[in-house]
């Protein structure tokens, strides 16, 4: 594993661009989850989002992903823009060019470790998603619990196997939201560990959405986000 200080120069070139990004669930009281949040992201940068629960951290995340479509504002990844994506052209989005990594793993319990991994790859209709998993798996170290399923795994190896399942199609933007906060401390940093040297190893950019100022430190620069807007 990598020190914090071991890190990669990022590009300059903006991998994700996020301009006037608001985002308002109506009701009665309609909720500001979002509110014009402007934010540039260089190619291979780590990211990390900082703020109070309720803040809006997960909701970017959400929308940079395609889970969700903003309100209003624009969101352009790789030069594409998220929000004018059809259904099918969203789905084929996440399932080649982002990664995302959850606090809950979603692993599914019925499949193997090495199932879950090359999962997102066979949906894709990829031949090599054998080879592709047995790779990553061994990268994070892992490659003994691939038959293992996700209920006989810790908490540490479950997200590490979430992290390979992100990475598994060759993404190269990886969302991670509060990857530690199942976890304890010695764990937590093995997975961000795990996060900065793939980063490097890779030129994934990483965005991380945490409460945990440890693992902020972790990150080239720090953002936060209060109230639905950036501080």
């Amino acid at each position: 594993m990598s020190s914090p200080d071991a890190r990669a120069a990022p590009s300059c070139a903006p991998a994700v661009v996020c301009e006037r990004v608001s985002k308002v669930y109506p009701g009665a009281r309609p909720v500001v989850a979002l509110d014009a949040v402007t934010l540039a992201v260089s190619a291979g940068e780590f990211l990390a989002i900082v703020g109070p629960s309720g803040g809006g951290k997960s909701t970017l995340l959400h929308l940079v992903a395609g889970i969700d479509r903003a309100t209003s504002g624009s969101i352009r990844v790789g030069g594409r823009d998220v929000g004018s994506l059809s259904e099918s052209e969203s789905t084929l989005y996440r399932r080649r060019e982002v990664g995302v990594v959850f606090q809950f793993f979603n692993l599914l319990p019925h499949l193997t470790v090495r199932e879950n991994v090359e999962l997102p790859r066979l949906l894709d209709g990829k031949k090599d998603a054998a080879a592709r998993a047995r790779e990553l798996l061994d990268r994070v170290d892992l490659a003994a619990r691939a038959e293992a399923h996700p209920y006989e795994l810790s908490g540490g190896e479950m997200q590490r196997a979430a992290i390979a399942r992100g990475l598994v199609t060759g993404a190269r933007l990886l969302l991670a939201d509060e990857p530690t906060g199942n976890l304890d401390s010695r764990h937590g940093e093995e997975v961000l560990a795990l996060l900065d040297d793939v980063r490097r190893e890779r030129g994934v950019t990483v965005l991380l959405a945490t409460h945990s100022p440890t693992a902020a430190r972790r990150a080239d620069r720090i953002v936060e986000l209060t109230d639905g807007r950036t501080r």
